[in-house]
């Protein structure tokens, strides 16, 4: 949900339309890095929006994410592995690929309702995906109020090693409201429900069980399988809360989220906006994240009660797998962020952020598959 404009101009600087056009244009390059040399992803974005008119704009997007290193894929460390001499099965896949992505919207102003239709499209090299979104944002009670909802329709296509290419869909219904309390603060809620049907798995994960192959004791490996579809639900609180006395600005926002894997998460945001010196903006900021595991994490196949698991699994019961994201863990990053402004129209910003993630209660994957990361972001800004 977009900040009102007169929340504060520390929130958002915008410079007037001249003769009701005007031109935003940004670009930022991020680094993520993880600890021990495992994932390096290099991130290069490209955002504009072009006002046509006071009514009309159209808003876009590119994006190229370069990725390389290694991920844990579900198997267990080497350690716990029972094998033949040799015959071990490496803990981490490495992975090299390049992800590009664009997006374009057209917006439409029609009395009091903003209507927004945009279209998007991301490619791998093993991975497709193309979306539609439909939305609106109605402006009640002399501007103080805004109810938004929309729509959003995801078609992916995966390349999965031994089968036909795979397809997945997904459906986003969303609903929020925006409540202007005084000119500095500003309340927000939030609901997103989901569903999404077809191939749910990590064609790159896999799941291990102890074996007797002979006589001898080995460690086997198997696909994972998930359930084919997914229900999900998120609910967002938000706000924000201009100080005049300071010129600066405290926002929070806590979300709470359940879908039908068992999945049960919660996490709280909280930035500091501080301007300083008249050209300053320095935000520094914290968030924590925590979930419980999926009804079918386990670790191995030593705990789930299958006779042979599929080759290649189709979502059909049982369902099990090994993926770390799927278990009971939290996350919490801590960062700083400065922006700098050249002069009404020009800003430059850098933000560093520390990322640790770690396992908590009994359902948590080996502590090896858990991941600290820093990520740097450099930042240009135009507006004409």
């Amino acid at each position: 949900m977009k900040k009102k404009i007169a929340l504060a101009p520390l929130l958002m600087p915008v410079v007037p339309l001249a003769g009701a056009e005007a031109f935003k244009f940004d670009t930022s390059y991020q680094t993520y890095d993880e600890s021990g040399g495992r994932m390096f992803v290099e991130s290069y974005y490209y955002r504009g929006e072009i006002f046509l008119s006071e009514e009309t704009s159209f808003r876009f997007q590119f994006l190229r994410d370069a990725i390389s290193g290694s991920t844990p894929n579900g198997v267990l460390p080497e350690n716990q592995q029972k094998a033949l001499p040799g015959a071990k099965q490496p803990f981490l896949t490495p992975i090299d690929d390049v992800r590009q992505g664009v997006l374009a919207a057209l917006s439409q102003q029609i009395g009091d309702h903003r209507v927004e239709l945009e279209l998007s499209n991301s490619r791998e090299s093993d991975y497709l995906s193309q979306g539609i979104s439909l939305s609106d944002k109605w402006e009640l009670n002399q501007k103080n109020t805004t109810v938004s909802f929309g729509l959003n329709y995801l078609n992916d296509t995966i390349v999965v090693r031994g089968i036909d290419d795979q397809n997945k869909r997904s459906y986003d219904l969303f609903f929020g409201l925006s409540q202007l309390l005084d000119k500095n603060t500003v309340l927000s809620a939030n609901l997103t429900l989901g569903y999404a049907e077809g191939y749910l798995n990590d064609q790159y994960k896999s799941i291990q069980r102890d074996e007797l192959v002979g006589v001898f004791p080995v460690t086997s490996s198997y696909r994972e399988n998930r359930p084919s579809s997914r229900l999900r639900g998120v609910l967002q609180f938000q706000g924000t809360h201009y100080f005049e006395k300071t010129k600066s600005a405290l926002d929070a926002v806590v979300r709470l989220a359940q879908d039908d894997y068992g999945v049960f998460s919660q996490s709280l945001q909280l930035e500091w906006r501080q301007s300083l010196f008249g050209k300053w903006e320095i935000t520094p900021f914290f968030r924590y994240y925590q979930q419980s595991a999926a009804d079918f994490f386990h670790n191995s196949l030593n705990e789930v009660n299958i006779a042979t698991p599929q080759i290649y699994p189709d979502g059909s019961g049982p369902n099990y797998s090994a993926d770390y994201r799927l278990s009971s863990m939290a996350t919490m990053s801590l960062g700083l962020k400065a922006r700098y402004r050249f002069t009404e129209n020009i800003a430059a910003s850098v933000t560093y952020e520390h990322y640790d993630m770690s396992g908590i209660g009994s359902d948590q994957a080996p502590a090896a598959s858990y991941a600290t990361a820093s990520m740097c972001t450099f930042g240009l800004n135009f507006q004409f």
